[in-house]
């Protein structure tokens, strides 16, 4: 289960993602390829308003989410920490005034205190036990009232979250649920359908997604150019000044 990263661990350095790291243009083929009928951003957009709002979108990778955001957001705020990511984000994003893309990770936002509305990452450094100094890093930079929205697959749902397990037989989904409810976010499934051009395209996804093994029984396993993938969605406010934060 090879997914993004934004993270920059005690040496300050970022921890690699392995597929879009090494296969960004794979990688952009499976971000057009997936939740072709929009069901993600159409429960985000019931759960959190971001219209003329501030957003900061953390693991922005390429930036193909920012001007999705930016269609209706005051401002945009892609954070990424490779480098060459950075670069194709502001390439992508260079005709949108309200957008920009700053090098960084979860764990030092570069954006001020209390500045934005809304943070949102996909699939990207929260990961369960273990990102509470990002979630401590999202309140800092969320006004009060404001969202962390966090969007990761669900491993317990379809052949996608069994091949998952296959991969990681350590990860314990149950688990990562159960600490995400202690830290006070709301929690809905989301069942989306990702449709690939050609099977050329579905088999080269699943090589940068998982091990060479598990890729094989994936593409076996897939009749057709479509695979059915469930999402779990993470949505925690920033309470007002005084009260105290969920494991504070």
């Amino acid at each position: 289960m090879r997914r993004r990263s934004a993270v920059t661990g005690a040496s300050g350095t970022a921890i690699p993602s392995p597929n879009i790291w090494h296969w960004p243009q794979v990688y952009e083929v499976e971000n057009r390829a997936q939740d072709v009928d929009g069901a993600v951003f159409a429960h985000l957009r019931t759960a959190v308003d971001w219209t003329d709002a501030d957003v900061v979108d953390v693991g922005c990778g390429a930036g193909f989410h920012l001007p999705m955001f930016a269609a209706a957001a005051r401002s945009v705020t892609g954070v990424e920490p490779h480098p060459p990511l950075v670069a194709a984000a502001r390439t992508r994003t260079a005709v949108l005034p309200q957008v920009r893309v700053l090098e960084g990770g979860a764990e030092k936002l570069p954006v001020a205190d209390a500045s934005v509305d809304l943070v949102h990452a996909r699939t990207a450094y929260f990961f369960g036990p273990g990102c509470g100094p990002g979630i401590l890093e999202a309140m800092r930079v969320l006004r009060p009232g404001g969202r962390l929205v966090v969007v990761d697959l669900d491993a317990t749902a379809h052949p996608y979250g069994a091949w998952m397990r296959a991969d990681l037989p350590q990860y314990d989904p149950a688990a990562v649920e159960t600490f995400f409810d202690a830290q006070g976010f709301a929690m809905t499934r989301i069942d989306t359908r990702w449709e690939f051009g050609d099977r050329a395209a579905l088999r080269a996804v699943l090589g940068i997604e998982f091990t060479a093994r598990t890729a094989t029984r994936a593409f076996e396993e897939t009749r057709g150019t479509a695979l059915e993938v469930r999402y779990r969605v993470h949505v925690r406010a920033k309470p007002a000044p005084g009260l105290l934060l969920p494991g504070s």
